[in-house]
């Protein structure tokens, strides 16, 4: 608007301006959202072709698969699934798998959390050198852990066991865990501590009650991401698990083809994929929408 004077009665009033019109986007603005574009299209193909075939192959007989391998399977059969569950002993691998990922999963958590909490909320001497230690095992190849863990377990008498791959486990996620919880513990108000404080609660009430809920969105991140990398791990149990009986998925999978020599039942190889990716699958669909909020409040952090 803008202030002018009427010529008859000498008082000021204002004009009203047409609004401008909006600017389109730049030539430059366009091509980079139409190369984003194409990028992204380009990279969901890579990602959801392969896994397509996956999921038809698995429906097909061995003979289909070389014959017209992209063709969609003639009869909707299920025997494939069965033959892989049963004999390829995929459901005591999923059962191993489960057991060593959940157990590991609550534990690693439980640790972390308590880990990132203590170093974030309290000043101690040698408090930023544990921290950086601890961010250390981050940068650490894991191959180069192998030995050692190796005798560690033997040494314990934990080799080839289930809990001996839990501690294992364990011990692989807990820096990514501390590193990931610890700037959310250290951005949560000093302010509600010491009110739960005043209000007679301790200290392990104060974080189990209080600061672990108001966390409850990197707590979620971070477990998924866990839940993923635990359970697609490979190198670990390889080389800790030698066992049969207690071989988890990845194990299972690796040794599916080799134990069947030349007569190998692709159809119920891609099966048993299927089922592997399955549970993954599943965990990230339902909590994608947590995830995502989790990211955005820990980059506002």
């Amino acid at each position: 608007m803008s202030l002018t004077t009427d010529r008859q009665t000498g008082w000021p009033v204002t004009e009203e301006q047409p609004p401008k019109r909006r600017q389109g986007p730049s030539g430059s603005d366009r091509a980079v959202t139409i190369t984003s574009h194409v990028i992204l299209a380009l990279w969901s193909a890579i990602v959801i072709l392969p896994m397509l075939w996956v999921f038809l192959s698995s429906w097909k007989t061995t003979s289909e698969i070389f014959e017209s391998p992209l063709s969609l399977p003639s009869t909707l059969s299920f025997d494939n699934y069965v033959s892989a569950w049963n004999d390829s002993n995929v459901g005591r691998y999923m059962l191993n798998s489960v057991i060593v990922v959940s157990c590991a999963l609550v534990l690693v958590m439980i640790l972390g959390s308590m880990a990132a909490y203590s170093l974030a909320r309290f000043d101690f001497p040698g408090n930023r050198f544990i921290y950086y230690l601890i961010l250390a095992g981050n940068t650490f190849p894991i191959f180069l852990a192998i030995v050692p863990l190796f005798f560690v377990l033997r040494n314990m008498g934990l080799l080839n066991t289930l809990p001996g791959l839990i501690l294992a486990y364990v011990a692989f996620a807990f820096p990514f865990t501390v590193f990931f919880l610890y700037p959310f513990f250290k951005g949560l108000p000093h302010e509600i501590s010491e009110a739960a404080e005043m209000d007679g609660a301790g200290e392990w009430r104060t974080f189990f009650q209080v600061m672990l809920p108001m966390a409850r969105p990197g707590i979620a991140a971070v477990a998924i991401f866990n839940f993923l990398g635990l359970w697609n791990q490979f190198l670990l149990p390889v080389a800790l698990n030698t066992n049969e009986r207690n071989y988890v998925l990845s194990q299972g999978m690796a040794g599916f083809a080799s134990s069947a020599g030349y007569a190998v039942n692709f159809g119920a190889l891609f099966a048993a994929v299927v089922i592997t990716v399955v549970p993954v699958l599943v965990v990230y669909v339902i909590f994608q929408r947590q995830l995502q909020g989790s990211l955005s409040q820990g980059m506002l952090k």
